[in-house]
């Protein structure tokens, strides 16, 4: 059963939507802690693709004030070949005048079966800049650029990136799914547009987990979530493809090629993993 987030809607001071989440049924399950601010994170001075390239100036006032904020964390940019190039911020990452000039960042998609091998998706809220109300797979986000997350011996970074936001989504405590406990399968590269503005255009680390972990979801994240059978994802997929409901672009070619042939394989993902190749889609 999908478990759904109410949010309490206030007014601020640009008469901007500002969500203060109160979570349906998961009040007792413990306090959820605010993310922190991403000044927190002291990133490298932003290195353009492109220095000569003007980046485009874009009005954020209709949008969510707290996603707004998280606008200024400061992404990887990558080549095509996920060598780092530099530094620039979310928001820069995710318009398409940019993607169209070739901007490409770094992210990572997590995949957390818990140990009746069902899988945790969620659905986006409807908050989100790219992507809202789209159910997609556990948690979806990029590694900043700080140097605990810029390390790349063994994708290291990512899986920190990984473990951080699991705690902002969805209040996974930190110390419930460690970097070591996140196994890195493989890559993908792929670009969807969101609508006319925003999109993605990203080299994704595939993540698994096996876990049971405590939920404590953050609402201006996510409205709703559910622990699916494979049956039942097939029939969410099968809905989408008839437009009754919305899933996120990654999700949907991940599902279409490699995650159930690694869903029947859990327990032998080993033979499944390749760091070498980044598979276009």
């Amino acid at each position: 059963m999908w478990r759904v987030l109410r949010r309490a809607v206030a007014v601020g001071r640009r008469g901007t939507a500002v969500l203060q989440g109160r979570c349906c049924r998961l009040s007792a399950w413990g306090h959820r802690e605010a993310l922190p601010p991403a000044a927190r994170l002291r990133s490298e001075p932003a290195v353009r693709a492109c220095a000569a390239v003007t980046m485009p100036e874009v009005s954020t006032e209709h949008l969510d004030e707290q996603q707004v904020q998280l606008l200024a964390e400061m992404c990887i940019l990558i080549d095509e070949n996920d060598r780092r190039i530099g530094a620039d911020t979310k928001k820069n990452c995710h318009l398409n005048e940019n993607i169209d000039r070739g901007l490409l960042h770094r992210a990572f998609s997590v995949f957390l079966f818990n140990t009746e091998n069902k899988l945790l998706l969620q659905q986006r809220s409807n908050a989100k800049i790219t992507f809202p109300d789209c159910f997609t797979n556990t948690c979806c986000s990029h590694p900043l650029s700080h140097p605990l997350e810029l390390e790349e011996n063994d994708a290291i970074g990512v899986r920190r990136a990984a473990q951080r936001r699991m705690k902002a989504e969805l209040g996974i405590p930190m110390e419930q799914v460690t970097p070591e406990e996140i196994f890195y399968l493989t890559r993908i590269h792929y670009k969807a547009k969101s609508d006319g503005i925003w999109g993605e255009h990203e080299i994704d680390y595939i993540l698994f987990v096996q876990k049971d972990v405590m939920l404590n979801p953050d609402p201006n994240e996510i409205q709703s979530y559910c622990y699916v059978t494979q049956k039942e994802l097939k029939q969410l997929l099968d809905k989408a493809s008839r437009n009754e409901v919305k899933i996120t672009p990654w999700f949907k070619l991940i599902a279409e090629t490699f995650l159930f042939k690694w869903w029947d394989n859990l327990p032998n993902l080993n033979k499944f993993v390749d760091h070498e190749k980044i598979h276009r889609m």
